[in-house]
């Protein structure tokens, strides 16, 4: 028996919530139609303002300041900008030091760019992030994880977490965030996180902020660091010059990544 639209659509979005990302080659199986026909819905769908599309499906739009959504979710939005940070960031990070990744995709992305990077040590709240660095293979490399309790972003947050960081000494602290803006700074939707992130950014002799254009104007509910504390933000071309322009007069360095997109209509 065929499944109507309206039905399809209820299942799709029902998924979405639930998990906080669907991808199409799942709804194809799930609900036995065409690829065709399920990217439709979630053109119908996106149009409705109930999710957002993303290569190759969908995430949950995320709408309040305590919205969280999980690793999932967000390891599928903005990937080329993320790929894009992670290369520029990397080439921040020298042989020999000791640095710290907060916990996020963006992070974890970097985490990937830091192969064949000698002799780091590097202290992490992100079971993600610990795994890549772990499954890297690069017997030179020190890996620390933080205690703690697990949030829907797969961070270790809370006492356990804050009181290890505040008794080490860090080269660079690299951090993720929800949310920059003007105002409330980088934030979080989580207070426990954020709490456990300032004791991260606290441990660092400077502070580089990866965050792509999406993350401009978005803002959580709890401030981990002013604008002004950050050395450096990584962020990539789809900024606005507005938007630009701000950071600029706020941070000590502001890096552009390119994305490949952006690259080749430039070489069309």
């Amino acid at each position: 028996m065929a499944v109507l639209a309206r039905q399809r659509q209820a299942v799709i979005l029902e998924e979405a919530r639930r998990t906080g990302a669907v991808r199409v080659s799942d709804l194809v199986a799930r609900l036995g139609v065409s690829d065709m026909t399920v990217r439709r819905d979630l053109d119908v769908l996106a149009g409705r303002g109930l999710v957002e599309k993303v290569y190759g499906g969908a995430t949950s739009l995320v709408g309040k300041s305590t919205d969280e959504p999980g690793f999932e979710a967000k390891s599928v939005r903005q990937r080329a900008q993320k790929e894009a940070i992670a290369e520029l960031a990397a080439t921040l990070v020298k042989p020999g030091t000791a640095i710290g990744l907060s916990a996020g995709t963006t992070t974890w992305t970097l985490a990937h760019a830091l192969d064949g990077i000698e002799g780091l040590t590097i202290v992490t709240n992100s079971i993600q992030v610990a795994d890549v660095l772990r499954n890297a293979g690069q017997p030179d490399r020190t890996v620390v994880l933080t205690g703690g309790v697990r949030t829907p972003s797969d961070a270790l947050v809370g006492p356990v977490a804050v009181q290890s960081l505040r008794t080490l000494h860090l080269d660079l602290v690299f951090l993720g965030v929800h949310g920059m803006a003007v105002g409330p700074g980088f934030t979080t939707p989580n207070l426990t996180e954020s709490e456990t992130d300032r004791a991260l950014v606290e441990a660092g002799r400077r502070l580089v902020v990866l965050a792509d254009h999406t993350k401009w104007g978005t803002v959580g509910i709890s401030t981990i660091a002013d604008l002004e504390e950050a050395q450096v933000v990584v962020t990539d071309d789809g900024l606005d010059d507005r938007a630009r322009e701000a950071l600029s007069e706020r941070v000590g360095e502001l890096m552009i990544a390119e994305t490949a997109e952006n690259i080749e209509a430039e070489e069309a």
